[in-house]
């Protein structure tokens, strides 16, 4: 699995603990009674709550998934020669992690697929206000299509990097 394959399935994880995280803290909230169902405050507060714990636990998994891929590619070069310096090292490392044209074609390619998520999940909403649900409903289905975009955009670099692009 290539660096960008491995550095997608990472953010796919995390994204998906974030969101099973905002659902499990916010349901229990709800079941335990201490939430009016209309609360706007806590809704808009807990969320804003894990878009700041997802946007500091990205940052940490980054930098410690970069430590742990140089940490593996310093560990298997200097299996292969023993011989190898640290100048090497960082040349091999630096070559892994390099970011080319294609990569750029995935990623604004797949952002595409955020994009539409988060802007069907926009419209989705303002529907559910026209139907007369809860604003908290129109909260929830924001925040988890946002979510969602972001899941299924490394999804699609995923597939993309699988199986390739077409230029037709």
């Amino acid at each position: 699995m290539s660096y960008q394959e491995k550095r997608t399935v990472v953010s796919i994880v995390t994204g998906a603990l974030i969101l099973a995280g905002y659902f499990s803290y916010a349901l229990g909230k709800v079941q335990a009674g201490t939430v009016v169902s209309g609360d706007l405050k806590f809704w808009a507060g807990t969320m804003l709550l894990f878009i700041g714990i997802g946007i500091v636990a990205t940052i940490i998994i980054q930098i410690v998934f970069h430590i742990l891929l140089s940490i593996g590619i310093a560990v298997q070069k200097t299996i292969e020669n023993e011989a190898i310096g640290d100048k090497e090292i960082e040349r091999s490392v630096g070559a892994e992690i390099v970011e080319d044209e294609m990569d750029r074609l995935i990623q604004s390619k797949s952002m595409r697929v955020g994009f539409f998520f988060a802007g069907f999940g926009f419209v989705i909403a303002l529907v559910s206000l026209i139907l007369n649900y809860s604003p908290v409903v129109m909260l929830n289905i924001l925040f988890v299509s946002f979510s969602a975009g972001s899941i299924f955009e490394g999804f699609t670099q995923l597939y993309y990097y699988k199986k390739g692009l077409s230029h037709g």
